[in-house]
């Protein structure tokens, strides 16, 4: 059961990005990277230099399959991936992000993770115990702690 403090500091991290000033990094970060959010989404799902089976992609978005092809044909048209034959099994098809595709993917998420101006009202100390505090909840999160690198610590 959600504690009043929890609801509250979710309602909070929600207003931070869905009201506050961050709330059109999205479309900023589509507009610098000139693609839609789904594809965005779909580009920054992919890592380099490791193919990601379509089907895989389909189960993470629970999406149907068809909507992939879409995403990857529109990838595929910006050189931003390609399609190949998976390692071990060609009937299967990986989708790859270019070298294009890294850059893309890094210049969405520079956009994406530059924090918000009210991040500054926190002294040096406060911002380290903040990103502390959101890597301890999101570690616990099953769903982020088998994303590598996410809810670690970035930088000191």
């Amino acid at each position: 059961m959600a504690t009043a403090a929890n609801r509250d500091s979710w309602k909070t991290m929600h207003d931070l990005m869905w009201e506050g000033e961050a709330h059109d990094r999205m479309h900023r970060a589509c507009a610098t990277v000139n693609l839609s959010p789904g594809v965005l989404k779909g580009l920054i799902h992919l890592v380099a230099d490791e193919g990601k089976p379509m089907r895989e992609l389909a189960e993470h978005f629970g999406c149907d399959a068809s909507w992939v092809t879409t995403l990857t044909d529109e990838l595929e048209k910006h050189g931003l991936a390609e399609r190949r034959p998976h390692r071990t099994d060609r009937r299967v098809k990986e989708i790859v992000l270019t070298a294009k595709g890294v850059k893309a993917k890094q210049r969405a998420l520079d956009v994406m993770y530059e924090p918000p101006a009210c991040f500054d009202a926190l002294s040096p100390a406060d911002q380290r115990t903040l990103r502390d505090l959101l890597a301890k909840v999101a570690a616990a999160d099953p769903a982020l702690a088998a994303i590598d690198g996410v809810g670690g610590k970035a930088s000191a």
